[in-house]
């Protein structure tokens, strides 16, 4: 009831891994988040800070995101913020995750054809993918919040 439901729009950083397991289908890959403004300076556009996060898909979703989704693609993802801190021999880490409710292609920056899946199509379902590194660097001092 009280979750953080957040809108992200950026660029797939990392391919989609794709899972089988028990309870259903997982998807996961990493996503790119880069604030842009205008540099009255320069006359142009720049590129900030870049907020990479793990977005997490299951069931359906997941099955759509691995036959969907690739790295470079522009997408939106709603869904629900997890900010997590742990200690890993003796350093902070800490990991912004979406577990993701809706993915979808940005379509302000390109096109996309829409394939409505019916039931029972298991030929769309990808084949499991290698597990990527996904380690960040332990943060030595806190980034401060903002808002973007």
């Amino acid at each position: 009831m009280n979750e953080t439901m957040v809108c992200a729009v950026g660029n797939v950083a990392t391919p989609p891994v794709y899972r089988e397991l028990a309870n259903g289908a997982s998807a996961r890959f990493r996503l790119a988040v880069t604030a842009r403004y205008w540099d009255r300076e320069k006359s142009a556009w720049t590129d900030g800070h870049t907020n990479f996060f793990t977005v997490w898909a299951n069931r359906a979703l997941a099955t759509n995101v691995g036959a969907s989704v690739s790295v470079g693609d522009p997408v939106m993802v709603q869904g629900r913020l997890k900010v997590r801190t742990e200690q890993r021999d003796g350093q902070s880490w800490t990991s912004a995750d979406i577990d993701a409710v809706s993915i979808g292609h940005d379509l302000s920056r390109g096109t996309s054809a829409f394939r409505r899946a019916s039931k029972g199509d298991t030929g769309s379902t990808p084949s499991p993918q290698p597990e990527p590194s996904w380690e960040t660097e332990p943060q030595t001092q806190p980034e401060p919040a903002g808002v973007t």
